[in-house]
C-alpha cells in the first residue's frame, strides 16, 4: 500500500513540466549536467523533481532555502544513482543546509568513559551523513564542488556516497552491489587500493586520491566516488582497476562521458 501511494504521488509530480528556471540553474551551477546526453538529462531532471518534493530542506544559521539550493543538491545526489534503479534515498527525509563551515562541538562523554587525560576538541566539517538522516551540507562548499570538479572534491557526492554505503547495513566501504561476482572483485581491488593509499599517506608520499580516504574504508569509498565523478579520465589512467569497479557499481562511464563533452 505504501509503495502504491508513493508511486502514485511520484507520477503526479512528474506530470508537471521541469521548470525552465531549474534547467538554467543546472546548466550554470552543475558542470556535470552539461556532460550528460539528452536522455540522461531528462532522467536526472525527473529524479530532481521527485527529490525536491520528498526531502525537507532546512536552512541553519540564517541560511535561506532557495530553488537554487534545492536543485543543485538534488541533482548531485541523484547523479550518483543515475545509472541504476534506486528509491531516491527513501530513508532520508531531511537535509540541513548551513551557509559556511560548521563547527561541531565535542561529544558528551558518559560517566564511565570520561578521562582527564583525553581532551575532545571541536571539529570543523563541510558535510556529514547519518544513516536515516539528516544529511548536513555547507552551501559554499556545495557550490564550489559543483562548479569546479577539477578539484576532485565534492561534498554532496561524498556524503551521499556514505548513504549508499550505509544501505548495506554498515558504513564499511562496500555499498549494496549488484551481483555476487561484483563483491569478489570489489573486495580485491578496494583492499589493495585502500592499503596502498594508507601506506603512501603514512610515509608522507604524494597520492592520487586525497589522503583523507586512508582514514578508513568508508572514507575511502566516499573519496574514490568524488574522484570517479570529478576526475574520471585521470582515475581511469592512474587507477584503472579502481575506476572499473566503480564504473561497474555506478553503471556509468564517467571518463567516456567527459571525453565526449571535451570534443564538442
Amino acid at each position: 500500500m505504501f509503495h502504491w501511494l508513493r508511486d502514485h504521488r511520484r507520477k503526479e509530480i512528474l506530470q508537471q513540466p521541469f521548470p525552465a528556471e531549474w534547467k538554467e540553474i543546472l546548466a550554470e551551477m552543475v558542470i556535470h549536467y552539461s556532460f550528460l546526453n539528452g536522455e540522461e538529462k531528462n532522467h536526472l531532471e525527473q529524479m530532481v523533481q521527485v527529490f525536491t518534493v520528498e526531502k525537507n530542506y532546512e536552512g541553519c544559521n540564517g541560511q535561506e532555502i532557495t530553488d537554487e539550493i534545492k536543485v543543485v543538491i538534488a541533482a548531485e545526489a541523484c547523479m550518483l544513482i543515475l545509472g541504476f534503479p534506486h528509491d531516491l534515498y527513501a530513508g532520508l527525509l531531511s537535509l540541513l543546509i548551513y551557509p559556511s563551515t560548521v563547527v561541531v562541538p565535542p561529544p558528551k562523554m558518559g560517566v564511565f568513559t570520561q578521562s582527564p587525560l583525553i581532551e575532545q576538541s571541536e571539529t570543523a566539517i563541510y558535510g556529514q551523513a547519518f544513516q536515516r538522516g539528516p544529511v548536513i551540507l555547507v552551501w559554499d562548499e556545495v557550490t564550489r564542488g559543483a562548479r569546479h570538479p577539477e578539484s576532485g572534491h565534492n561534498v554532496v557526492y561524498h556524503e551521499f556516497a556514505h548513504l549508499l554505503d550505509m544501505e548495506s547495513g554498515a558504513a564499511n566501504g562496500t555499498p549494496r552491489l549488484h551481483s555476487r561476482d561484483q563483491y569478489k572483485i570489489w573486495a580485491k581491488v578496494f583492499t589493495e587500493e585502500f592499503l596502498r593509499l594508507r601506506r603512501r599517506s603514512e610515509r608522507g608520499e604524494k597520492t592520487f586520491l586525497d589522503p583523507y580516504g586512508a582514514l578508513n574504508e568508508a572514507e575511502f569509498f566516499a573519496v574514490a566516488t568524488e574522484y570517479f565523478f570529478d576526475r574520471p579520465i585521470r582515475m581511469e589512467k592512474k587507477r584503472k582497476a579502481l575506476y572499473d569497479v566503480l564504473s561497474g557499481f555506478y553503471r556509468q562511464d564517467t571518463a567516456q562521458r567527459q571525453r565526449q563533452y571535451n570534443t564538442k
